[in-house]
């Protein structure tokens, strides 16, 4: 397997594990949430709170978490994805390569001017 395959499976790999993480992160939360309706309303645990309906906060918070994470999986990933990367590389190493070009301008303007004050 050359680099570039070995790279792309990397990639893959790492969002296959992206999207697992957020299938748990679904499932955890969708049990959680039951498991506050269900102690909240039908036990009456936490009824004294002095938030009435303490759960539904709480489910309401989450829910702002979770859809973030799912934005940072579905949305942001894909324009700062793998080729995003690879594109500001490209951009940062030609402009490297730009910054080397016009010192090395500047050292040989700097040669030839010390040459030609040169005495004979």
């Amino acid at each position: 397997m050359d680099s570039e395959q070995r790279e792309q499976y990397d990639y893959a790999r790492k969002r296959i594990k992206q999207k697992k993480r957020l299938m748990q992160h679904f499932i955890v939360f969708l049990a959680v949430s039951i498991l506050l309706i269900i102690i909240n309303p039908i036990l009456g645990i936490g009824s004294d709170f002095f938030i009435s309906n303490w759960f539904v906060w709480v489910i309401l918070l989450w829910t702002l978490l979770f859809f973030i994470h799912v934005f940072n999986v579905f949305i942001v990933n894909r324009f700062m994805g793998k080729e995003w990367e690879d594109r500001q590389l490209e951009k940062l190493k030609a402009l490297q390569e730009k910054r080397l070009r016009s010192l090395k301008e500047q050292v040989e303007k700097d040669s030839l001017k010390k040459n030609d004050h040169t005495p004979l």
